[in-house]
């Protein structure tokens, strides 16, 4: 999985829908990637925007879920 981002997502406002799209089907294998995209697409967006605060949400689900992937990745 990349963490490069599709193209229609950098040209256009960031919704819930999008960040639900991207955190839903991830496994623990693959969640801080998919962490690292929702960061990038929410960094400009105001505290108060929903998307953000649903971005932030997931960001704290995809770290819990990388706990559980048996990569020593962020241990120590």
């Amino acid at each position: 999985m990349s963490e490069s981002e599709r193209a229609d997502r950098l040209t256009r406002r960031v919704t819930v829908d999008d960040i639900r799209a991207l955190a839903g089907p991830a496994t623990p294998h693959f969640s801080l990637q998919i962490r690292n995209r929702i960061k990038k697409l929410i960094e400009a967006l105001p505290a108060e925007d929903p998307a953000r605060v649903e971005g932030e949400r997931q960001i704290k689900r995809l770290e819990e879920l990388a706990a559980h992937s048996g990569e020593p990745r962020g241990r120590g």
